[in-house]
């Protein structure tokens, strides 16, 4: 009885963390693209904002013993902070000039590249079924480290990173610089999507940890949904018949891998019950 309610207990922590990152995910992409179209804030220092957010953040949350650091290396997170810093950077470049549905679009594309990863590098196994439907966990459980502990040292290496590239791409000072002449409403929401961003990367962090990359991208394919229909909403970008029929498949996609996902766990577990 004990189990089973420690097993309850599990799946709904793991369902209010994905429905917190389904908000706050679906607000920074709406907040962030708000920012571009309408404040025309460089992509790079709007990142580079976002980390050193996320950094202050945990540091807070150091201070009030929510979590204690632990002890790293930098050179083994060096490789995790240059991929975390690109992932973000060319995301928000691709929110930036592209539409939300262009934008969600290339995103779904990485669930079959996760999946060719943990494969070929992690020698993970999917079944047919799951592969049908459809880096950063394999570092956690690496270093023995949970989510706040990893991006404590991850966020700022990450600032340090964009610190040093964005006075090659982007200007500093003057007119579209990140200390330029901004009105006050520009630098609330800059402030605020950073707020969003630390709940983001601190959700994401968490998800992959106790959770998998490819569940969290089956699940980024529901969130691509909702964001797909709120660019219609509220930026006027065009949803066709095609793009319309092509949520119902992702929605379809979304519960057919859930389903046969279900399905293996209960095998599996089935398979122990029966051993003597």
């Amino acid at each position: 009885m004990a189990l089973l309610v420690d097993r309850v207990r599990g799946h709904w922590r793991i369902a209010a963390g994905l429905l917190f990152n389904l908000l706050v995910s679906i607000c920074i992409v709406f907040l962030n693209k708000w920012i571009y179209v309408y404040h025309g804030f460089p992509n790079m220092s709007l990142t580079l904002v976002h980390f050193v957010v996320t950094w202050l953040g945990l540091y807070i949350c150091q201070k009030l013993d929510i979590f204690a650091p632990k002890s790293l290396p930098p050179s083994r997170l060096l490789l995790l902070a240059l991929s975390f810093c690109g992932f973000v950077v060319f995301t928000n470049l691709s929110l930036q000039n592209n539409t939300i549905g262009t934008y969600q679009l290339a995103k779904a594309m990485t669930t079959p590249v996760i999946i060719a990863i943990q494969t070929f590098c992690y020698q993970k196994t999917f079944s047919t079924r799951i592969q049908l439907t459809l880096w950063v966990g394999a570092k956690q459980h690496e270093l023995q480290v949970n989510s706040m502990q990893l991006l404590y040292y991850q966020a700022p290496m990450s600032s340090a990173m964009l610190l040093v590239a964005v006075p090659f791409f982007e200007p500093v000072f003057g007119e579209g610089g990140i200390f330029g002449p901004w009105s006050v409403s520009a630098l609330l929401m800059v402030l605020l999507s950073g707020v969003i961003a630390f709940m983001v990367n601190l959700s994401i962090y968490w998800i992959i940890g106790n959770t998998s990359p490819v569940t969290y991208n089956m699940f980024g394919h529901f969130k691509f949904c909702i964001t797909l229909f709120g660019g219609y909403v509220l930026f006027k970008d065009p949803l066709s018949i095609n793009q319309a029929l092509g949520i119902l498949c992702t929605l379809f996609g979304i519960l057919a891998y859930t389903h046969f996902k279900l399905s293996e766990q209960e095998g599996s577990r089935s398979k122990l019950a029966q051993r003597p």
